[in-house]
């Protein structure tokens, strides 16, 4: 049985993070089947990273990271933040205001071992203990929308052929106390 240690990123996880977000990044643009689109991949590895500092810079309170560790390796993260400039636009500024999750990551293998279920409910209770009630997320990648299916039903919104044809865009709105239990 693996021994996860969740905890709050330091400075200094700052390159093995950057890293981490490299490997899976491109990890999951590979199985999507864009693993060409580089501009793409590195836009947003550099999206993250921009987060990461920003969550440092505000001490957590733009930006709030959580990482998943096993034997001081990084092997998952989660953050949370303001709905993005996608989710404003898509929603026409319905969701303006609400926290949106984000960077969702689990190293390629260590997938399908719980360790992106151990980081969600640890943010929930996060969220609850700041006080937020609702959060938005969503997903380009076909793969992801399969999970959040699963777990939250069919999105809020649904932007057909979004990112190109057969590639939708999906955004769900969630009310924290429905998931704790």
């Amino acid at each position: 049985m693996m021994k996860i240690l969740i905890r709050r990123p330091r400075i200094e996880d700052t390159e093995e993070l950057n890293q981490f977000f490299r490997i899976v990044i491109t990890d999951t643009f590979t199985k999507e089947g864009i693993g060409e689109k580089l501009e793409s991949i590195h836009d947003e590895i550099e999206t993250k990273k921009e987060y990461l500092k920003n969550d440092f810079e505000s001490n957590g309170e733009n930006r709030y990271f959580l990482i998943a560790l096993e034997h001081e390796k990084i092997i998952g993260s989660i953050e949370i933040g303001p709905a993005s400039d996608l989710i404003l636009n898509c929603t026409k500024n319905r969701f303006k205001g609400l926290t949106e999750i984000g960077t969702v990551f689990v190293h390629p293998d260590y997938q399908k071992k719980g360790i992106g279920n151990l980081l969600l409910n640890k943010m929930y209770r996060t969220l609850q203990m700041k006080g937020i009630k609702e959060f938005c997320l969503d997903s380009g990648y076909i793969n992801a929308q399969k999970i959040w299916k699963n777990k939250f039903g069919e999105p809020d919104y649904l932007l057909k052929d979004y990112w190109d044809k057969g590639y939708d865009h999906m955004i769900w709105k969630i009310n924290v106390c429905d998931l704790l239990i």
